[in-house]
């Protein structure tokens, strides 16, 4: 079986000039993480989780450092990812002081006690299981402190993610993100929500979603694009339908990237720019 990788690093506005350079080069960073780990016979599994950790240490992804900011000036995070094969699902939400909330969803996944957890509890169990910690201070960059005492609302793409298949058949995806922009503390999105933001299964194919959370989760989203694949059917087309299904039914902006078993794909979105990262008949493809 030949792996396969798609990066997103959010659909929204169009990226300005000064900052395409340096989105570009994480999205390759973030690909190549991911990349090595598949081609060198790793997991799926620990390639998405990878690409979204480095796509979440990178200062202009909204995601762990860099993410969008409360209305009340704080990060709380977001993160899940859901495992094809044994469908397993870890999920996190509102969680504040943790550097990478996808090792967190992992480790929520791995002590398999429960699928999703947030706020305090989730800080807690960060804590119990050793994960990097980071002040309030180390998750907000510049940029985003200044959009938010000039209550700049647009400008920023929503959430990152990949979705992977692996050299044994096995689909899973991954999503992370600081969610809205001056949104309420406590708010959770579609990006923690199993079947809206994150779905797979290695038998139909793995998705994960970015945009207007709200309307994704009242599509379940990512559920519905996995579900169009039912049958063999071709992952960009399924990705329209989705998409077109999502705009019907809510008028809602949104992107997502899709895999199937044979690892085709499909990457569809209806803003004005959707970053993402992927191997396309053996050529390497990154856009902002």
């Amino acid at each position: 079986m030949t792996p396969a990788l798609i990066v997103h690093g959010g659909a929204g506005a169009a990226t300005p000039p000064a900052l395409q350079t340096e989105r570009r080069s994480g999205l390759t960073a973030a690909f190549e993480a991911g990349w090595n780990i598949l081609v060198q016979g790793g997991t799926a599994l620990d390639a998405v989780v990878q690409a979204t950790v480095t796509l979440e240490d990178h200062p202009l992804f909204n995601a762990g450092l860099g993410s969008c900011l409360t209305e009340d000036g704080t990060v709380e995070v977001d993160a899940s990812l859901m495992d094809g094969t044994t469908f397993q699902t870890g999920a996190v939400g509102a969680v504040r002081n943790i550097k990478n909330a996808i090792q967190l969803a992992r480790a929520v996944m791995t002590d398999g006690r429960h699928v999703f957890l947030v706020g305090e509890g989730a800080e807690r169990f960060a804590r119990e299981h050793g994960l990097p910690h980071a002040t309030a201070d180390e998750l907000i960059t510049t940029r985003q402190y200044q959009r938010w005492q000039a209550q700049q609302t647009t400008g920023e793409p929503g959430t990152v993610g990949a979705v992977a298949l692996d050299s044994s058949g096995r689909l899973t995806a991954a999503t992370s993100t600081g969610g809205v922009f001056n949104k309420r503390s406590g708010r959770v999105g579609d990006t923690a929500i199993i079947g809206a933001g994150t779905y797979a299964d290695s038998a139909i194919g793995a998705c994960s979603a970015t945009g207007d959370g709200e309307d994704i989760i009242r599509a379940t989203l990512a559920r519905t694009a996995v579900e169009l694949m039912r049958g063999g059917k071709d992952p960009a087309q399924a990705a329209r339908t989705a998409l077109a299904h999502l705009t019907r039914r809510t008028r809602g902006e949104s992107g997502l990237i899709l895999l199937d078993p044979f690892g085709r794909s499909g990457v569809v979105y209806n803003t004005q720019s959707m970053g993402v990262a992927f191997r396309s008949e053996g050529r390497f493809v990154v856009r902002v």
